[in-house]
């Protein structure tokens, strides 16, 4: 029997619509890979390097009006120890009475220790003078925990509550867009442009969000921590920047890093 052509047109329209989900998937796992592997590409010589080098230099290094290294700076495992700080930061530090995370708690050691003011490199743009010695030195200290695993402590009272206010603050819509941080980074599969959203509500995986800054960025060719991570988010946002490690910025991270139990950290890595 000679089939009809409408037949056969509804026919390949039924093979296209079943192939379609298909190819967009196959798509988009191309794309996924394609971008795997040029960071795979950009970790061999990352310039990250150079700043965890310079970071180093700057821990041994006696400075500032008391003329004192960062040696004895206690990042949550007592005076001078490095290793295994990062991945359980942020925590609250008794001689503080908050919950600091690695840049705010460096900072109090370049205050107490060499004498700098503090207040002064909060104010300090991102790159500049003490404020990119303080990335320097967050760069060196990541890197010492290098493929560590996240286990932030949630014992203390201000720790938990950290958590709860980062929790709100993350889900907080505002603005002229009525943004939020969960609006990219509270489902699975999400990708805006080429990049990929991870869901940070949850482990996102190894060396993936909270487990991955600092890390250095190649279209602008800086180096960026965690708190300019954040304020280049409040930027997408259309918010105002917040302060220099504001209790709000470390309560995220809180929250981020809590989450990120059992993620192996990755830091510092590369960016596109």
């Amino acid at each position: 029997m000679k089939k009809s052509p409408h037949m056969t047109a509804l026919t390949a329209a039924v093979l296209v619509a079943a192939m379609a989900p298909m190819a967009v998937q196959a798509q988009q796992k191309s794309t996924a890979d394609g971008i795997a592997e040029y960071r795979k590409m950009l970790e061999d010589g990352n310039p990250a390097d150079l700043f965890e080098a310079k970071g180093e230099d700057l821990w041994k290094q006696k400075r500032g009006p008391k003329d004192a290294s960062l040696e004895r700076c206690d990042l949550g495992k007592g005076p001078g120890v490095v290793k295994g700080t990062f991945v359980e930061l942020p925590r609250f530090f008794a001689d503080t009475g908050k919950v600091q995370d690695l840049e705010s708690r460096l900072v109090t050691c370049m205050e107490t220790l060499q004498g700098l003011d503090a207040a002064e490199i909060a104010k300090t743009p991102f790159g500049r003078g003490e404020m990119a010695n303080v990335t320097a030195l967050a760069t060196f200290v990541a890197a010492s925990s290098r493929g560590m695993r996240f286990n932030l402590p949630q014992s203390h009272p201000e720790e938990k509550k950290s958590y709860e206010i980062g929790k709100r603050v993350f889900f907080f819509r505002g603005g002229p867009m009525d943004f939020s941080c969960a609006g990219c980074h509270s489902l699975d599969g999400q990708r805006i442009r080429l990049q990929d959203l991870p869901n940070l509500t949850k482990n996102p995986g190894d060396g993936v969000g909270f487990a991955a800054w600092p890390a250095y960025r190649v279209s602008n060719g800086q180096m960026w921590s965690m708190q300019l991570r954040l304020n280049d988010c409040y930027r997408q946002q259309r918010f105002p920047f917040p302060g220099f490690a504001s209790d709000i910025t470390v309560a995220l991270g809180t929250y981020m890093g809590v989450n990120a139990k059992g993620a192996q950290s990755i830091a510092p890595s590369i960016k596109r």
